[in-house]
């Protein structure tokens, strides 16, 4: 048969007829022979969409691997589209084979989805998951009826992988059906518990539905209200998976059967609740309204139970139609929030395929619009690839065989030398498409290419591979920074004769973490031969190190202003540069190892480390004559709410009092202003002077020694 522009026909009928000699006395890897299977899908299709090219498409789906250039032959017989149904259909079984052979480790929770994506992603027509959808449940029935072995490994990957796929695309009647049989295979003794607990058909469940839809259309119509009413006794699959999920025994579910109300208004939603509730038994625990207060993905409805005359219970569910269509098609789809192992979420792209795929199982011919029109115009800005052992990698689009080893192992990426797709040879920048197999040619040892961070080469069109690939060559360049660093500093501590010093005290010293860090540091130049060799000399005194307040040196006090130490006389002293004591401040005297004594207040912080450590060493000392003419430094430190002129009228206190400023550091500390000035004083009176004249500075909040 031919149109009136000479175009071959998809005509399912002859289809048939051309493929039975065919396929006659063949069957496929389950057993089941290939026209049993090629009727069982078409009859599947048929009670979703009886479409002529998909009809066609599933007696045709074994001619490729009876008849050389099958896809001339089905090109010329049924047209181009029935074709490339056939074809993807064969990459898709291809695909699924390859899913099967994985090893456990490979089939994480995440490759399910993986694989999922990658159906809708590789397929050019998107009818071809319809097609794939048919014949798996096929494949499930005839394991049903033949009782052959395989049918769980079938029923395990149909849960992971197709059920979900058939629940995004709305076809409840594939479904129901694919979890079923899939629970029968995989759970055998926990779905013959449930079905035992049923204690009836599922035919004879249907029946008790209908009734009910009956009933409450018939009540409504006497009110006066037009409702869409379908009922849903819930399949076995559906009770097992709420059972574990809530952790429930079967007498404590409420909505093993359920119906659903679909009105015009929200008003109309409370009207038919209060006719439900006033004709049947109620639950009243078990009511829930969903349209005053929405569940947080913006699912609205009225849930509430009730019971028949046998005391059995019915879940009902009343929307609007805007309610449904959201609830169904937007952010409260049901595959969005009950399905397991989708965190990473779906793409837009993906949504817009099941989107597109939904919209044509409810074309009509009649419509004269093209349901294949909008196929082609969703991109997805990935692409799905497998390794050899048949795990879905996903790569953003453009990828190359260079991301593919990457996104594999980093290590593989560094030792990737060449790459196969598909079994061919190609560049190690070729643009990878879904559905390819690569397989990375890596060598033993190596590093990757500075080539491959060229955005004009084309090797890298991953962010993440060109992070990794400048992270080698970072790392290479840190190991030969280190490795001249040491060499450098070997050569120079040699030269200065400190060959015995210890090189983690020498970086803590110069201020590094670590001895590596010194070397890379010493490496950049970043340190001078002269401060190396100061680091290296031993300190001028033993006493434990005192932190360092200021950046100047210290001001010796005026001979007139002398420390007398008790019981000995023309002994050696030096202030403490820790705490800076000045008269007429108590004091301790601290006697170190060649430099005679350490003069230090007697609240100094160190001072107590000191008393811990060595006690024997403290000697009582007090301040001598002139004491009060003396200069002595100190550090003081000023807490006051910032203000225009603060600094100023400071600046004057300290010009009033003859105070010497040596060192200024201000900060901001949780909006105040912190000042530190380093000062020569006098001693005596003086210091209490200065700070009492400071306090009074209006907005000072405190003024104190540290």
């Amino acid at each position: 048969m031919e149109t009136t522009e000479n175009r071959p026909v998809a005509d399912p009928e002859l289809a048939k007829s051309l493929v039975e000699p065919l396929y006659n006395g063949r069957t496929l890897s389950t057993g089941e022979p290939v026209l049993a299977h090629a009727e069982g899908v078409a009859k599947i299709l048929v009670g979703i969409r009886n479409d002529p090219e998909l009809l066609a498409a599933a007696y045709l789906y074994s001619v490729p691997k009876f008849v050389a250039n099958s896809e001339d032959w089905i090109t010329k017989s049924f047209g181009s589209t029935v074709a490339g149904l056939v074809a993807e259909l064969s990459k898709m079984n291809d695909l699924s084979k390859r899913a099967r052979s994985e090893s456990k480790e490979a089939s994480a929770a995440v490759q399910p989805e993986a694989l999922r994506r990658m159906f809708l992603a590789m397929c050019q027509d998107l009818r071809v998951v319809l097609l794939k959808l048919a014949s798996r449940l096929q494949t499930l029935r005839w394991f049903a009826t033949s009782g052959a072995e395989g049918a769980k490994e079938f029923g395990a990957e149909t849960l992971a992988i197709y059920a979900p796929l058939a629940n995004r695309l709305g076809i409840w009647q594939i479904k129901w059906e694919l979890e079923d049989l899939s629970l029968r295979f995989t759970r055998p003794e926990e779905y013959r518990e449930i079905a035992n607990e049923l204690d009836e058909s599922r035919e004879e469940r249907l029946e008790f539905m209908q009734h009910a839809v009956e009933k409450v259309r018939a009540l409504l119509k006497a009110h006066g209200i037009e409702a869409d009413i379908s009922g849903r006794p819930k399949h076995i699959y559906s009770i097992w998976k709420k059972m574990q999920r809530k952790h429930l025994r079967f007498d404590q579910l409420f909505d093993v059967r359920a119906l659903r109300i679909i009105v015009g208004t929200v008003e109309q939603c409370y009207e038919v609740l209060s006719i439900v509730q006033e004709n049947f038994t109620i639950l009243s625990k078990e009511y829930d309204d969903y349209i005053a207060n929405p569940k947080p993905n913006g699912y609205q409805s009225l849930h509430t139970v009730v019971t028949d005359k046998a005391g059995r219970p019915i879940e009902i569910q009343i929307r609007t139609r805007a309610m449904h269509e959201f609830a169904e098609l937007g952010v409260a789809a049901h595959w969005r929030y009950k399905e397991a192992g989708n965190s990473n979420g779906a793409s837009i792209a993906e949504e817009q395929r099941v989107a597109w795929l939904r919209q044509l199982l409810a074309w009509r011919s009649d419509m004269g619009s093209d349901p294949h029109k909008d196929a082609h115009a969703v991109e997805d800005d990935h692409v799905y690839c497998l390794t050899p052992q048949g795990r879905v990698v996903e790569l953003p689009a453009g990828a190359t065989p260079v991301d593919f080893a990457y996104l594999v192992h980093t290590q593989l990426g560094h030792r990737c030398r060449g790459a196969r797709v598909d079994g061919a040879m190609v560049p190690l920048n070729t643009k990878l498409k879904t559905g390819q197999t690569v397989e990375i040619i890596a060598g033993k040892t190596g590093q990757p290419s500075r080539d491959w961070l060229n955005p004009e080469l084309g090797y890298a069109a991953s962010p993440r591979t060109r992070n990794k690939v400048r992270q080698w060559f970072n790392a290479q360049q840190l190991a030969q920074l280190l490795q001249e660093g040491r060499e450098r500093l070997d050569k120079e501590l040699a030269r200065l004769g400190k060959t015995a010093v210890k090189l983690d005290d020498l970086a803590k010293r110069l201020g590094f973490d670590s001895v590596d860090d010194l070397c890379i540091a010493f490496a950049r130049e970043e340190i001078t031969l002269t401060a190396l060799a100061q680091a290296v000399q031993p300190p001028k005194e033993e006493a434990p190190k005192e932190p360092e307040l200021v950046v100047r040196q210290e001001s010796a006090p005026s001979k007139k202003g002398k420390v007398l130490v008790v019981g000995m006389d023309s002994l050696l002293t030096q202030l403490a540069r820790c705490c800076h004591p000045v008269p007429p401040d108590e004091i301790v005297g601290y006697v170190t190892r060649g430099r005679g004594v350490t003069i230090h207040r007697a609240d100094c912080p160190n001072l107590r480390n000191m008393v811990e450590q060595d006690h024997d060493r403290l000697i009582e000392v007090s301040w001598g004559g002139g004491i009060a003419e003396s200069i002595y430094p100190a550090d003081l430190l000023i807490v006051a709410q910032d203000r225009p002129g603060l600094m100023k009228d400071v600046s004057e206190v300290f010009q009033r009092e003859k105070v010497h400023i040596t060192g200024i550091n201000s900060q901001f500390v949780k909006g105040d202003q912190h000042m530190r000035f380093a000062v020569e004083v006098k001693g005596g009176d003086a210091m209490k002077m200065v700070l009492a004249s400071l306090r009074q500075v209006p907005g000072v909040l405190s003024a104190r020694r540290v």
